[in-house]
């Protein structure tokens, strides 16, 4: 009995983390509210043809040497929720950049919008950074104020495929995983929002000058070819040609939107545990231009 109590007591000395892998429960699984579509009912294909493949419910796209691949959305969106089920390609995959996100580019270029999941290629036993980010009328000639936050995921996402979307709406912008908010970016003002409608995006492509720990890392081609899957597609919500009363999707039960209390404890859980990167505690970056991060 003695070592029984023994046992217990040693128990309690490991730390808690041990058995928090996983993020509490948010209480309401938006991705349910969304019926599964295939690549084709939803999508083109927009760059790389000959490095895509899609069959009646999935999609598979890869990069080597010669090219990489990405599709396009065959409507853009005023609001709504947009999400892939997402499998990574394991291994040494620095430089390489798997992508999901809505963008106005080709509408507006060097001035666009965009609001970006990107998944940052890594090394041998390092693990997958997950970026989140949000342009605002932004220029392609390197003045692009990036809102980086960036995550280490609580799953290892080349095993097995996971949920990720974003919900944007007219008052702020969801990022999830499997459901659980990991972020969310408020519209404070008319200057810090995205206002104009978005295409939604896929591609895996070469970036290695960025991509793994500052360009440190680039892509080896010994590697290729660099493999992403999607399927489970959801879109839905107010694409650029529905009609004004059209009533923008809510990631919670609310009808006026936002979260509940389960999802901001999940989203804090994630955040305290799995966050590794945040541009507003970036003190090396000039925050006049991110109004957002003020206090």
């Amino acid at each position: 009995m003695d070592f029984f109590f023994f046992f217990l007591f040693l128990i309690t000395l490991i730390p808690s983390s041990t058995y928090a892998d996983w993020p509490p429960s948010p209480g309401y699984w938006p991705s349910t509210k969304f019926k599964s579509m295939s690549f084709y009912e939803g999508y083109r294909n927009l760059w790389g043809s000959s490095h895509q493949r899609a069959d009646h419910d999935a999609l598979t796209i890869w990069l080597d040497s010669t090219s990489g691949s990405g599709f396009k959305s065959v409507k853009p969106f005023r609001s709504g929720y947009f999400g892939a089920s997402i499998k990574l390609h394991p291994g040494y995959t620095a430089g390489v950049i798997t992508a999901f996100y809505l963008s106005n580019n080709e509408a507006h270029p060097g001035y666009h919008d965009e609001v970006d999941i990107e998944f940052l290629g890594t090394t041998f036993g390092k693990p997958y950074v997950l970026q989140t980010n949000v342009y605002i009328r932004g220029s392609g000639d390197g003045n692009i104020i990036g809102r980086e936050m960036k995550f280490h995921l609580w799953f290892d996402p080349t095993q097995d495929f996971h949920h990720y979307a974003i919900l944007l709406s007219p008052k702020e912008i969801i990022f999830l995983v499997d459901d659980v908010p990991i972020r969310r970016y408020p519209r404070k003002s008319d200057a810090t929002f995205p206002l104009r409608p978005m295409w939604v995006y896929g591609s895996i492509w070469d970036a290695s000058s960025w991509a793994t720990e500052d360009g440190k890392y680039k892509a080896d081609y010994r590697y290729q070819p660099f493999i992403a899957k999607y399927k489970n597609f959801k879109a839905g919500g107010c694409s650029a040609y529905s009609p004004a009363w059209c009533r923008p999707v809510s990631a919670s039960p609310f009808r006026s939107g936002g979260l509940t209390r389960q999802q901001y404890r999940a989203m804090r859980w994630v955040q305290t545990h799995h966050m590794i990167y945040n541009y507003c505690f970036d003190h090396k970056r000039d925050h006049s231009k991110t109004p957002e991060c003020w206090h």
